[in-house]
C-alpha cells in the first residue's frame, strides 16, 4: 500500500506543516527563507530560499513517480488514482485556502500535474509494447 501512494504528496504535507505554522516559526513568508549564500566567481550572490530546496525534492520525487509508471501491474491503476487525487487536493487548496496562494505552491501543483499526465503516457506507451497485435502479410 505503502508503494502506491504518490510521492507528490510529500511536498504537499511539508507545505502545509510550514504554511499554516504547524512547526513553530517567526512570521514572514516560510519559502522566502534564505538557507544557503554562495558569493560566486562573477561576484553575484547565489541564494537558496526554503522554497527552491521544496521545489527540487518535488522535482526528484516526480522523477522517481515516472519510474514508478512504467511498472505494469493491478497496482499501477491505484496508483494513478491516487495520483489524480493528490493533484485534485492540489487545485482545491490552491483555489480556496488562501496560504495556497503562493508561486512554491503553484510550481507543486503544476509538478503534481506533471506527474498525472506522465504517469498515464508512461504507462499508455508501456502497455502498448506489451500487447503484441499479430498482423498477417496478405
Amino acid at each position: 500500500m505503502i508503494g502506491t501512494l504518490p510521492l507528490t504528496l510529500v511536498p504537499l504535507i511539508v507545505y502545509n506543516i510550514f504554511a499554516f505554522r504547524l512547526i513553530g516559526l517567526d512570521a514572514g513568508d516560510p519559502w522566502l527563507m534564505p538557507l544557503l549564500t554562495v558569493e560566486m566567481l562573477s561576484g553575484a550572490r547565489f541564494t537558496l530560499t526554503s522554497g527552491d530546496v521544496l521545489v527540487i525534492l518535488a522535482i526528484a520525487l516526480l522523477f522517481g513517480e515516472v519510474i514508478k509508471a512504467t511498472r505494469i501491474g493491478a497496482a499501477t491503476l491505484g496508483d494513478h488514482f491516487l495520483s489524480m487525487l493528490v493533484f485534485v487536493v492540489y487545485l482545491v487548496e490552491f483555489l480556496t485556502v488562501p496560504v495556497a496562494a503562493h508561486s512554491v505552491f503553484a510550481i507543486l501543483m503544476v509538478i503534481a500535474f506533471i506527474d498525472v499526465v506522465a504517469g498515464f503516457s508512461v504507462t499508455i506507451r508501456t502497455s502498448r509494447r506489451d500487447i503484441g497485435i499479430g498482423t498477417r502479410d496478405l
